[in-house]
């Protein structure tokens, strides 16, 4: 749906910016090029009114966590959205950094007309994969929310590569156990086969997967 919605001719450009003047000439230049704007004061106000479709477009605040955490509050609320980062004067570490942890483009403020339509126009097109790619990371840490802890533990040895008896071993249950630990968790996620629960555990991130772990 947000891929589909994302594609239209002019997609709407949602802003968030803590200062009042900058959202003011974000907006602006945004209409000027055709676009329909939104305008979020922080990450909690556009949580109370996620988006569903159109492009994130957030200041880059690296002593928060910057477009890593971004991404991940994102997620966490089920918004799916290609994101680009804006700031003052970023240097080339901040840049790379961003565009490392997810941001398909880094806007230089003051914003230029010229230069927002050229990157939304790029932006637009890697969008749909940009989507499905999270739409994928959301499903895989949903699935692996619903396991137990030790059908997490089983997960885990499995994607080192462990054996039954090896895991049996390991968690000091029997090897029958493990298959009934190991059954449940391929039901849950609906994997056919060890490969492919190892491969939803590693679409959803480890540090996803260890949080999942330690809040059971």
């Amino acid at each position: 749906m947000q891929a589909t919605d994302f594609q239209a001719e002019k997609a709407a450009l949602h802003f968030i910016e803590a200062d009042t003047q900058r959202r003011a000439e974000l907006v602006r230049i945004g209409y000027s090029i055709g676009h329909h704007c939104e305008i979020y004061s922080d990450m909690s106000e556009l949580a109370a009114h996620p988006p569903r479709s159109g492009l994130i477009i957030i200041r880059d605040h690296s002593e928060t966590g910057g477009i890593a955490a971004v991404l991940e509050r994102l997620l966490s609320l089920g918004i799916c959205l290609p994101v680009v980062a804006m700031d003052d004067q970023p240097t080339p570490s901040q840049i790379v950094q961003a565009i490392k942890d997810g941001a398909l483009d880094f806007l230089v403020l003051p914003l230029e007309a010229e230069r927002l339509t050229r990157t939304i126009a790029r932006v637009m097109k890697e969008a749909h994969d940009v989507v499905v790619s999270r739409e994928r990371i959301m499903l895989a840490r949903d699935r692996l929310s619903s396991l137990s802890a030790r059908e997490r533990e089983v997960l885990e040895a499995l994607t080192e590569g462990d054996s039954n008896k090896e895991i049996a071993r390991t968690l000091s249950i029997s090897p029958r156990t493990v298959e009934i630990h190991r059954a449940n968790m391929m039901n849950k996620l609906g994997a056919r086969h060890a490969v492919e629960a190892v491969r939803i555990k590693l679409d959803a991130g480890h540090e996803s997967f260890m949080r999942i772990a330690e809040a059971a």
